[in-house]
């Protein structure tokens, strides 16, 4: 009976082998990692744009979430962290070294002899921050290694505590089987509640603590009715944890298997296994239904890592052709403000693309997509800077020119020189003002009005000391006007062509005349001018209207308020308002084909030409006005 009875106990050790339990522990370490693994790569972070607070808060954050929930995957995100942004935040402190470095030099001729240098304090906080990253992974990492060992030590002596029983009980004597008995379920207690070992020995100190409790039921002749009730409590605590696990697949069936709830699933599996023997049949039937049940969630859980896998994939393709739009900027150059900014905008819109597209993508050739996207930004943005940098030296270069120049002007003013080689110089200092380039922007309108205050001090000084001169120009007024009367009566049919040069250089001859009529006697000689040439029957049509066109450079030009910030906003003045004139006839165009479909419209198609008309006509005067500015801009 008592041999039957120990057949029976090996048995049903045998219905659960330790083999089949290793292999689906193993099952579910695989796929805690793959979870895990894919857990830690669902952000990619571009740390490149990063200032040094940026990484102060992110290595506060890192420090305030180890210590809040320390795991072997929140070290590892940790670590990988830490070893993407320290290049980073080295390069800063590289720069402020060298930056103070090359400060001291400048100020010591060169020599670095004396220097010393102290980071700031974000910077210091980073270190301090970093290095108490790399305590905390060190204490949790021996703490894990100090619990192996621990373990390893705890399950070697109840081990030997349990081969003690085996090998030194005296199955004869009831009272020492009673007292082993209890020593061997303490055994079994504390078995369960110490830790696992990751080491070699792991399943070695399996297989021992199983053979060693087989033996220990198979000398237990007398205490096989108390086995057969610890069988019975076994298996009702495994329908218990069964019966969990089949509620968690049944949910996995229509909700998402979360990390969660994967890692309940694997605890109720662990509890699982450490519950002893069962009754052969019932172990048998419960263990099917836990393993279907377990089949069903890791199913799951691998179809959606599929999905997931091919979602991926589906957000790596749209950004990789971003990326290959965003590459054709990092070689991007050019002369002209305005192509730089339109290339600006086109590459915002693009960026703009790229974080519209939400997903995850494949982590090592996401990262790879993701740093030569950024990359190439980078690249862009740095050569835009070189231009601008450029750009503000030779405008730095011409503020230099256009202040020597003003001195100069502000010199003759000083010196109270009116003469007319110092108003000749003034005159050739204002028409190499104006050849000089554009300043920067900050300085535009202050160095004019300098310069412009400076000219017009001078010449309003020497009106003051010549009040002569007002005589002078009210009798050169009258020449011009004398002129333009002569030019007007000869301006007949078949005029003569050679008096047009002779009439411009009359008028050239003629000195300045008061400022308030400047314009209008401008504006009577150039029609004085327009009319006779009209009348030259000689003349193309395109002759003419390069001599008109001449005509009204030449008064420009006499003019001592020309200059090329007042031609610059004229011009600009005349291109929005043809342009403005341009989309009126475009939409008085449209309208004439709405009024072709509609009856009655003849008085509103007569209105919408005439206004065609006008517009046109001023259209192009103003282009003609613009014809005049280029021409003197040269």
């Amino acid at each position: 009976m008592v041999n039957e009875e120990a057949n029976e106990i090996k048995q049903q050790q045998a219905a659960n082998p330790q083999e089949e339990i290793d292999a689906t522990t193993a099952q579910v370490l695989e796929l805690a990692e793959n979870t895990e693994a894919e857990t830690t790569d669902v952000h990619t972070v571009d740390y490149s744009t990063f200032q040094k607070n940026d990484f102060v808060e992110l290595l506060s954050k890192l420090l305030d979430d180890v210590k809040e929930q320390p795991s072997v995957a929140a070290f590892r995100k940790s670590e990988d962290v830490l070893k993407e942004v320290r290049p980073l935040f080295e390069q800063f402190k590289t720069a402020e070294r060298a930056e103070a470095l090359a400060k001291f030099k400048e100020a010591n001729d060169g020599s670095e002899d004396g220097f010393e240098f102290k980071f700031d304090e974000t910077i210091e906080k980073f270190d301090k921050l970093f290095k108490a990253l790399k305590e905390e992974r060190a204490k949790y990492f021996n703490q894990i290694e100090k619990e192996r060992d621990k373990n390893f030590s705890q399950k070697t002596e109840l081990l030997n505590r349990l081969r003690a029983i085996v090998e030194g009980e005296d199955n004869t004597d009831p009272a020492q089987i009673k007292a082993g008995f209890a020593e061997f379920k303490k055994i079994q207690d504390e078995w369960k509640s110490a830790g696992n070992i990751n080491s070699p020995h792991n399943n070695t100190l399996w297989q021992t603590y199983h053979a060693l409790v087989d033996r220990f039921y198979s000398n237990r002749s007398i205490y096989f009715e108390l086995l057969e009730l610890d069988r019975k409590r076994n298996l009702q605590h495994k329908i218990e944890l069964c019966s969990k696990i089949e509620k968690i697949a049944e949910a996995a069936k229509s909700d998402t298997v979360t990390g969660k709830v994967l890692d309940e699933a694997v605890a109720i599996f662990e509890e699982y296994k450490h519950i002893g023997p069962a009754p052969k049949e019932e172990n048998e039937l419960i263990w099917t239904r836990v393993k279907e049940a377990l089949d069903v969630i890791y199913g799951k859980r691998r179809e959606q890592l599929e999905t997931q896998k091919a979602e991926s994939e589906q957000v790596y393709t749209l950004k990789s052709s971003i990326a290959e739009l965003v590459e054709t900027f990092a070689n991007f150059t050019t002369e002209s403000i305005s192509e730089w900014n339109e290339r600006t905008k086109a590459l915002l819109a693009l960026q703009d693309q790229w974080n519209n597209v939400k997903g995850f993508m494949p982590k090592e050739k996401g990262k790879e997509l993701s740093d030569k996207f950024w990359g190439n930004i980078k690249a862009f943005f740095k050569n835009k800077g070189e231009f601008f940098r450029q750009l503000e030296g030779k405008r730095e270069e011409n503020l230099k020119a256009k202040v020597a120049i003003i001195e100069q002007v502000e010199a003759l003013l000083t010196s109270g020189d009116d003469s007319q080689d110092a108003t000749n110089s003034v005159i050739q200092l204002q028409k190499a003002f104006r050849e000089v380039g554009h300043v920067p922007e900050k300085d535009k309108d202050n160095i004019y009005e300098r310069f412009k205050k400076a000219c017009d001090s001078f010449f309003d000084a020497k009106r003051a000391k010549n009040q002569n001169i007002e005589k002078e120009f009210e009798a050169n007024l009258a020449k011009k006007v004398a002129l333009c009367e002569q030019i007007e009566a000869e301006a007949v049919e078949g005029a003569d062509t050679s008096k047009l040069a002779e009439f411009k250089a009359q008028w050239a001859s003629i000195g300045f005349v008061p400022k308030k009529d400047m314009q209008s006697i401008g504006k009577r000689y150039i029609s004085a001018i327009n009319k006779y040439v009209s009348a030259m029957g000689k003349l193309s049509g395109k002759e003419r209207e390069q001599l008109a066109l001449q005509t009204e450079v030449d008064i420009l030009k006499s003019r001592g308020d020309f200059s090329p910030r007042e031609l610059g906003k004229k011009e600009n003045d005349i291109r929005r308002k043809i342009q403005q004139i341009e989309n009126d006839i475009s939409l008085y165009k449209n309208n004439l084909e709405f009024f072709a479909k509609s009856k009655n419209a003849d008085k509103l198609r007569v209105d919408v030409e005439a206004k065609i008309k006008k517009a046109e006509q001023d259209l192009a005067h103003f282009k003609h006005q613009l014809k005049v500015i280029r021409e003197a801009e040269k």
